[in-house]
């Protein structure tokens, strides 16, 4: 079993002595007197400073503090990495080492597009095989994240009804089982969120989205398979009753893993789609780079896209098209998060059409055995059902909490302490002791056999000594934290400096 040690070594400044240094450099000084003069004639004198507080370490000693860092992270690289709807699936590493290549690092987007014709060749290849992937018609890649593609989504949304001259459509329509910058991006683009409740079975009650449809709707922004990890069969269903009602469909693609190469989001009747790039088309993210959360529209919502998209003239030359009527505008800066797009496009490229319809399979599957696994724990259930689930699942920890005390939050603490990463905990609410969990295509049985037997022993711990289990972690390198405390004003420490004054470090 993978354990994290006890980072006991000291942290940079601590290293800190006077005189110590890591590189020599020649003086420079009488080059800058005789180029620019007297410095202090030059530079205000409350700017200048008798001495620079930073801390004077050799070389040797810089690098252990950031190798010890490095140590310290925890990533697919390294171990399972279980975290419910973040889809954290490993990330080949002949992608990190094309995206090395001064051919795609080097590359600016104010050179001459002439200059850049590969880079956009590959952005308009990637925009068409989304849109052949999802069921949609035209794509920007502008957006930075996933959420960064919510907002865009909803703001297209806003923008098209406005176009009709439709200004009473201020609502959207969220289930109470969505993902929670769901309802903050509608709100931030200045909608009223209508919450819609989850039947017995899981899925969207359609009988209160019937009740709740209205001349007021402007959209609803869903996610299929939902956060439970069931595929709401009454998908058609819900698109009929939203558009009838003159509202758009908006898709989550946070779960497109679990459905993807077997069933189109635009088949279903969605009207725009976002992607989560960093999640299904495995490019690092969160601690491991920047994500890329593209936005894909039926050809009705075309000219609403921000703008430029990546187009092909009839002479085979790419160009930016900057000829969108409606566009909503930019939603960043330049073009997106080019290196996490080049990689998905590498990723793609890799996998064909059959390798994707592959991977999804194995997610359902990795996922489907664990539940199988799960069910014979005692202090673990499965709500809403003995249906399969797709990519990932929701389990809950009530009966150990009932029977030893021991909470969600206390299980995911004891994850850590046997240096696996914890699954996402408490979410979706309408789970009570929620752990969200999804096992990626690129587990193999025996981790998640790892997996499951650490949850059997938590368990059994818990049933012979729930107080053991509330000390965890110990075998990390900072150990249980004061929940109540964490956004205290007093623990805010912006810099090492205020750490250490606080007595923290």
């Amino acid at each position: 079993m993978f354990r994290q040690a006890k980072w006991s070594e000291p942290l940079i400044y601590r290293y800190d002595s006077k005189g110590k240094i890591g590189i020599s450099l020649p003086e420079i000084e009488d080059e800058i007197k005789r180029r620019v003069g007297d410095l202090e004639k030059i530079i205000p004198k409350n700017m200048l400073r008798n001495e620079l507080k930073l801390p004077q370490v050799s070389e040797p000693e810089v690098v252990r503090h950031f190798i010890r860092l490095s140590q310290m992270n925890f990533s697919v690289d390294t171990n399972i990495y279980p975290l419910g709807s973040c889809t954290m699936k490993y990330n080949p590493k002949i992608s990190e080492k094309i995206c090395a290549s001064d051919k795609i690092s080097m590359i600016h987007p104010y050179q001459d597009i002439g200059d850049v014709q590969g880079i956009l060749e590959i952005l308009y290849m990637l925009g068409k095989w989304i849109c052949e992937i999802t069921g949609m018609d035209y794509i920007s890649l502008q957006p930075a994240a996933g959420a960064h593609g919510e907002l865009t989504g909803v703001l297209i949304i806003r923008a098209y009804h406005i176009d009709r001259k439709d200004f009473d459509r201020n609502e959207i329509l969220i289930p109470d089982s969505a993902h929670g910058t769901n309802p903050a991006s509608a709100a931030m683009a200045g909608f009223k969120i209508v919450r819609i409740p989850t039947n017995s079975n899981g899925n969207i009650d359609i009988e209160a989205l019937k009740m709740a449809v209205s001349r007021r709707t402007a959209g609803i922004m869903l996610t299929n398979p939902n956060t439970l990890g069931l595929f709401e069969k009454d998908i058609l269903d819900i698109a009929e009753i939203v558009h009838e009602a003159g509202g758009l469909l908006y898709y989550d693609g946070a779960n497109l893993n679990g459905i993807m190469g077997w069933v189109r989001p635009g088949d279903m009747g969605f009207d725009i789609v976002h992607i989560n790039f960093h999640k299904t088309f495995a490019a690092p993210h969160g601690g491991g780079g920047p994500g890329a959360g593209g936005i894909a529209v039926k050809s009705f919502l075309r000219d609403f896209l921000p703008k430029p998209i990546v187009n092909k003239r009839k002479n085979g030359k790419y160009y930016l098209d900057y000829s969108i009527p409606k566009s909503i505008g930019k939603v960043r800066i330049f073009y997106g998060n080019i290196i996490p797009l080049v990689k998905a496009f590498i990723y793609i490229l890799m996998m064909g059409g059959i390798g994707l319809k592959r991977a999804c399979e194995i997610a359902v599957l990795n996922t489907n055995y664990f539940i199988s696994k799960i069910r014979e724990i005692g202090g673990y259930s499965i709500p809403y059902g003995e249906r399969y689930r797709k990519h990932e699942v929701v389990i809950s920890t009530k009966p150990m909490l009932r029977k030893t005390g021991i909470s969600a939050e206390d299980v995911a603490k004891a994850l850590l302490n046997k240096g696996l990463h914890a699954p996402t905990i408490y979410f979706p609410t309408i789970v009570d002791e929620a752990l969200m969990i999804e096992f990626t295509e690129t587990e193999s049985k025996r981790e998640i056999d790892k997996y499951i037997d650490a949850l059997k022993n938590i368990y059994m711990l818990a049933l012979k000594d729930p107080d053991r289990i509330r000390s965890f972690p110990k075998n990390t390198s900072i150990g249980r934290l004061d929940l109540r405390m964490a956004n205290h004003p007093k623990t805010i420490t912006l810099t090492y400096r205020m750490a250490l004054e606080k007595g923290f470090l």
